[in-house]
């Protein structure tokens, strides 16, 4: 899997990390007991600071996406993504407003948000990158 930062954008390098992360394990790039690069190899492959890299990996692991282990190093979850709990969904829910909002404002119809969802949905599950929208 191809980690691409955008260095220019508002969003902090580790959140844009461990959106690629996630999107990688949700399109099956990233296999359930597929070894990850260590912290400091990670940091020097994509050019950041290794703290930058080790909160990425601390919010992984705390999700449930990935493991840390001393011995074997870091690995996606071998047991896979724990279950969305209630609270998940809420935050999840939380996150999705302002941008829905933002959708309304700039005049998109609830169809073409759920087209555009439908689309985003389709491409990760089918491992592509391309835009549908």
């Amino acid at each position: 899997m191809i980690i691409e930062l955008n260095m220019q954008s508002e969003e902090p390098i580790y959140t844009q990390l461990i959106h690629q992360v996630i999107e990688g394990i949700a399109s099956g790039q990233l296999q359930p007991g597929e070894p990850l690069p260590s912290v400091r190899s990670m940091a020097s492959d994509i050019g950041v600071n290794l703290h930058t890299v080790n909160k990425a990996y601390n919010l992984l692991k705390q999700g449930g996406f990935i493991q840390i282990h001393r011995q074997r190093g870091v690995v996606v979850d071998p047991d896979g993504v724990p279950a969305a709990t209630d609270s998940d969904r809420a935050r999840q829910q939380q996150q999705l407003r302002p941008i829905i909002a933002e959708a309304i404002c700039r005049g998109m119809k609830e169809a073409e948000l759920i087209h555009a969802v439908q689309s985003i949905y389709r491409n990760i599950v089918s491992g592509t990158k391309e835009r549908e929208l």
